[in-house]
């Protein structure tokens, strides 16, 4: 053993529990970044001395040779946060679906005083007001002002609907856009992690850039990581480089989007079609083929649902549904309030002639009530043009009577409902789906919530812990230190206060 092996030992104590303080005063400087992991130190005892060897000095036993850094390492579970990240998936879905529920209840706006359902009843209540009066100019005009604000309120609602689906549109392509940006990111940190690594250092800050990365991916899309560690020197440590995979509800791997190994990286596209007059999704492709969007969870999935989709031939999701059925109802409206208009008569005695049409003629067909809702009015330009009588008298209001019961009679074109018990079907339907999705949303966010904690509490910084390390490595720093001053007068004893005899 050599003469200065003390002064050594002294020297790699001071400086391990140097690296351990310097760990510290990282972790406490960063308690407050957003995504930061913390670290430790671990320590390691070096290799005993002697080593097992044919000319090995004979002592009773090895001699330790004190304590040498061996790695950093960031303190976290991938468990926790492959769970953080489904959770994240699923809740970023709902969330974003509930939002876009919650604007579509807004428009509508029911029950209210200004929603479609008092424009009804309001022209509903103005034709009976007719029947009894029939004779009355002013009576006329109320229900030919009701019959426009009616329209009016279906040309509203359309108008309106179309323009939250632009808005989601535009929301599908920036989260398309940010969902490329993450996996551009995220390639180049592997790349910068998989140089570092390759000399055998554990690129920590990088790691936490890299995961704060995935995590918002998940919220985007359902995702599974995988690390390949291949390219780390033996009895180094790290990470590795991600590969990132769409997977479905099950697990199963839709689409591989970023090998981290061949830093082969597909980005998004979304793909739209027409369908039923409407421009709706039809696939988020990767590199052309289908990444199977559709069959996940995710903000990008919700923003789809919304927007619209194509199922067959046909636009499905919460808005394009919303136009069909108010498409369906407007076009009820119009043609059975005209067909019971025609059967009317204006004027009396040899005067009297048939009624005309009251709202826009959409004709037959089976797609004849498609955009319904945004071209539906009142083309008569006067109330004296009211049909209100049957028998040619113009004191007769039978026909104001069969008019306003239009909205209660059964309809063939609604499933047999009435215009009214289709409208409350309708509401009540969002009302239960809207529900839903805000349940699921508080749901998912209790849960993601609690996973985030459970996370927290093993990779966040505790400030009291590291208050702790900091005067724990400090007397450990201090003690090897006063172990080297030691060393230092035993060895001043020995070269300068030997052998003086004689002199």
């Amino acid at each position: 053993m050599s003469t200065f092996h003390g002064l050594e030992m002294a020297r790699q104590a001071l400086s391990t529990q140097q690296s351990a303080l310097y760990t510290t005063g990282h972790n406490i400087a960063n308690a407050n970044t957003e995504g930061y992991t913390r670290q430790r130190v671990n320590f390691e005892t070096s290799s005993a001395y002697p080593a097992a060897s044919r000319n090995r000095p004979e002592i009773p036993g090895q001699m330790g040779t004190g304590v040498e850094a061996g790695t950093v390492q960031r303190i976290r579970d991938q468990f926790l946060d492959s769970q953080f990240r489904s959770e994240n998936s699923t809740s970023g879905y709902w969330t974003t679906r509930s939002e876009a529920l919650s604007r579509m209840e807004t428009l509508l706006n029911e029950p209210s005083e200004t929603g479609l359902s008092t424009t009804i009843d309001q022209f509903w209540q103005s034709l009976q007001d007719l029947a009894v009066n029939p004779e009355n100019s002013g009576a006329r005009s109320v229900v030919l002002q009701r019959g426009q604000a009616l329209g009016e309120t279906f040309n509203y609602f359309s108008e309106s609907l179309t323009t939250i689906r632009k808005d989601l549109e535009a929301q599908i392509e920036v989260t398309v856009n940010d969902a490329n940006t993450l996996l551009e990111g995220i390639d180049e940190l592997n790349n910068q992690i998989k140089n570092l690594e390759t000399h055998g250092y554990a690129a920590n800050d990088l790691y936490d850039r890299r995961d704060t990365m995935i995590d918002q991916l998940s919220e985007i899309v359902s995702i599974n990581v995988e690390y390949d560690t291949s390219h780390i020197p033996d009895k180094k440590s790290g990470d590795g480089v991600a590969t990132i995979s769409i997977v479905n509800d099950t697990g199963t791997v839709m689409t591989e989007m970023l090998n981290g190994v061949t830093g082969e990286v597909k980005l998004f596209e979304s793909v739209y079609t027409d369908a039923e007059s409407l421009s709706v999704i039809d696939k988020i492709t990767a590199d052309g083929a289908d990444a199977g969007i559709m069959s996940t969870n995710g903000s990008l999935k919700g923003l789809i649902d919304a927007y619209g989709y194509t199922d067959g031939s046909s636009a499905a999701g919460d808005y394009p549904e919303m136009i069909r059925q108010l498409d369906e109802m407007a076009y009820e409206v119009a043609t059975a309030f005209n067909a019971q208009h025609q059967e009317g008569q204006i004027g009396s005695g040899a005067d009297a002639a048939d009624g005309d049409l009251f709202f826009t003629d959409f004709g037959d067909g089976e797609n004849a009530h498609i955009g319904a809702a945004a071209a539906i009015s009142v083309l008569l330009s006067d109330g004296s043009q009211i049909a209100t009588s049957l028998n040619g008298d113009s004191g007769n209001g039978d026909n104001a009577l069969k008019l306003a019961a239009v909205f209660d009679n059964p309809a063939t074109n609604l499933d047999g409902a009435s215009i009214k018990d289709f409208y409350e079907s309708l509401i009540g339907d969002l009302g239960v789906t809207a529900e839903h999705a805000n349940r699921m949303t508080a749901n998912t966010g209790t849960l993601l919530d609690q996973v985030e904690n459970q996370r927290l509490s093993v990779s966040a910084v505790s400030l009291d812990e590291e208050m702790t390390n900091m005067i724990k490595f400090q007397h450990a720093y201090n003690a090897a230190a006063r172990n080297l001053t030691a060393v230092d007068e035993m060895l001043d004893r020995i070269i300068n206060n030997m052998g003086l005899v004689g002199r």
